[in-house]
């Protein structure tokens, strides 16, 4: 990953329980609550934990990328407690009451992706999600929902880059509980790393054409339904997705549970 003069200069600490770290590869800030010579526990703000290999390089401590150092155990660490497909801690809790706050997705593979990686949170946390079936009428959206701070509103939207119509509809909407968030791609089924369906990269589709069929007939599938199949089955966990994905969905999740929320 790195240049051989790039691995020298990075310095090696150690692995103090307790300690900040953000991990270079993930987007994910926490503070290190297990190290073994393989692995790495790191627990966030919200107690959720997650598992990243202790290589070269991988953590940023006080803006500066470093190498943890683990003790020297006689044998690795293993991992004892189950992980859901996000990543946290897999509770064996039952789903609370629905919360009055809501996320809003665009579709409803938008819902049905997020529901195979991120189900076990958001029933634990009592967060329902809710497909738009387009983003078109955003603000009507909003207005119908009434939103307060009592009753947040968290909207993830696909291709939420500057100058997109989504980017746009984001302007018009001006409330301190709404947080609108998104990713970097077209549809959810780019932020699907290609790999996982073993391909090189998402093909390009012209614009004016449907994106969904296009992709599908790109990759020889008769139709979107198809492709979504594929696509389905290919989401095991939070690591297959992007990570403008993921940083979105978990910020959403925030602003909907926490009363003191900071982006």
């Amino acid at each position: 990953m790195f240049p051989a003069h790039e691995k020298r200069s990075i310095p090696t600490i150690h692995g103090e329980l307790g300690l900040t770290v953000e991990v270079a590869s993930a987007d994910f800030v926490g503070t290190l609550t297990a190290i073994d010579a393989r692995q790495v526990e790191v627990t966030d703000r919200r107690g959720r934990v997650r598992y990243f290999a202790r290589t070269d390089g991988a953590f940023i401590v006080n803006d500066q990328r470093v190498t943890l150092l683990a003790p020297d155990l006689p044998t690795p660490r293993t991992q004892t407690r189950p992980v859901s497909a996000s990543g946290s801690v897999s509770l064996s809790h039952k789903a609370r009451v629905a919360r009055p706050s809501r996320i809003y997705v665009e579709g409803v593979h938008d819902a049905a992706l997020l529901e195979q990686v991120w189900g076990d949170d958001f029933r634990l946390a009592g967060v329902v999600v809710q497909p738009l079936h387009g983003a078109d009428d955003l603000a009507q959206h909003v207005a119908a929902f009434k939103p307060s701070a009592q009753r947040r509103l968290a909207i993830l939207l696909d291709h939420l880059t500057v100058g997109t119509k989504e980017s746009r509809l984001k302007a018009t909407i001006n409330d301190p509980n709404v947080l609108i968030v998104g990713h970097d791609f077209i549809d959810i089924f780019a932020a699907v790393k290609p790999e996982r369906l073993g391909i090189e990269r998402w093909p390009d589709i012209p614009h004016g054409e449907d994106y969904k069929q296009g992709l599908a007939t790109r990759l020889g599938y008769t139709d979107s339904a198809g492709l979504f199949q594929v696509v389905s089955q290919a989401v095991r966990s939070w690591t297959d997705f992007d990570q403008s994905l993921i940083r979105s969905v978990e910020e959403a999740l925030d602003f909907v549970t926490k009363e003191d929320y900071v982006p």
